[in-house]
């Protein structure tokens, strides 16, 4: 069996800058080909990110990649409304497949991908690259520790200003995948669900809407019952912020950049109710290049990814349900 998986990647947007740099450093990936429908996206992208790599092939057609037989996986960053779509259609061509966050709009999407994944007997995953990054185990070790007691509070801030190249995000009405929820709101209910042993309740949230019908802010609140709940924010219109803190009975943790470079040291500060104060730096680490060499081992060792569909289904409902709160302007009950 090959040491190396090959990869292909199904579009060419903003986020291969980080992504595509990352199959290349990947010491058990190959990248093959990138395709696009927009006709030279593929090729201009290869010639920014890869010039002297003369041995990707860049195609006009995401078809004409998945039906390539010198590919074993698929990176799918299209827009997050077709993700699902494509997702489908990867699976059917027997391609393992990593979908950039969100993995689909629906529960009902992720169920159908779920199902036909099993049948083809192919690993998915949805692409939170940041849980590959060393710096949250450092966070679970602290909390393993006892040193903050339970936890009962998360609270996550993941924001940016919206600059003029990226209005687009904003431009279609949030059931067609835009706004700030389905963009950088699945890493917010992520990280916020990611440190309880359960599953929300359910949720209350509100939101900013434009003329489009999306959301450029969104607050709101989950509940996990017996007096544990989480926090989350989201906006196109607040400060940067990447970061989420976490409230235990005893003390705290604060993990101040989530979304790190890889040259970035990342910086995690903890306290207790006792009066100690830490303050632990980590060294530099790519989650881009450690989430595909995670997924990749799985492929090649046949074992299950770290984030599973069930994973990424439970993520979907509690965003659905946060949704259907700002809609309906009521706290909404979240469905197993």
């Amino acid at each position: 069996m090959s040491k190396q998986i090959r990869w292909g990647i199904l579009g060419a947007a903003r986020v291969n800058e980080r992504l595509l740099p990352a199959i290349l450093q990947a010491e058990n990936a190959e990248l093959v080909a990138i395709a696009s429908r927009r006709p030279g996206a593929a090729a201009e992208l290869l010639q920014s990110l890869a010039p002297d790599r003369t041995d990707i092939t860049a195609l006009d057609d995401p078809l004409a990649l998945l039906m390539r037989e010198d590919i074993d996986a698929v990176y799918l960053p299209m827009a997050n409304e077709e993700h699902a779509h494509w997702a489908l259609r990867a699976i059917k061509a027997n391609k393992h497949v990593l979908i950039e966050k969100p993995m689909a709009l629906t529960v009902t999407d992720i169920d159908a991908i779920q199902a036909l994944a099993d049948k083809a007997n192919v690993k998915v995953m949805e692409g939170f690259m940041y849980r590959f990054h060393p710096q949250h185990e450092a966070v679970q070790q602290i909390i393993d520790s006892g040193a903050i007691g339970d936890v009962r509070m998360v609270r996550t801030c993941f924001s940016f200003p919206m600059k003029a190249a990226r209005m687009y995000r904003i431009f279609r009405d949030i059931a067609n995948g835009g706004g700030a929820m389905w963009d950088i709101g699945p890493y917010a209910i992520h990280t916020a669900r990611l440190w309880f042993d359960r599953e929300p309740e359910s949720v209350m949230a509100m939101a900013k809407l434009n003329e489009h019908g999306a959301d450029v802010s969104l607050a709101g609140m989950f509940d996990f019952s017996d007096g544990r709940y989480a926090q989350f924010e989201i906006s196109f219109e607040h400060a940067r912020r990447s970061e989420y803190e976490i409230i235990g009975t005893l003390g705290g943790i604060k993990c101040n950049i989530v979304w790190q470079h890889a040259a970035d040291k990342p910086v995690i500060s903890w306290w207790t109710d006792a009066g100690q104060q830490e303050q632990l730096e980590l060294a530099a680490a790519d989650h881009f290049v450690l989430e595909i060499e995670h997924f990749s081992n799985c492929i090649l060792n046949d074992t299950a990814p770290l984030l599973s569909l069930a994973d990424a289904r439970a993520n979907c409902a509690a965003i659905e349900a946060a949704l259907k709160s700002v809609a309906e302007g009521q706290r909404i009950s979240i469905d197993g």
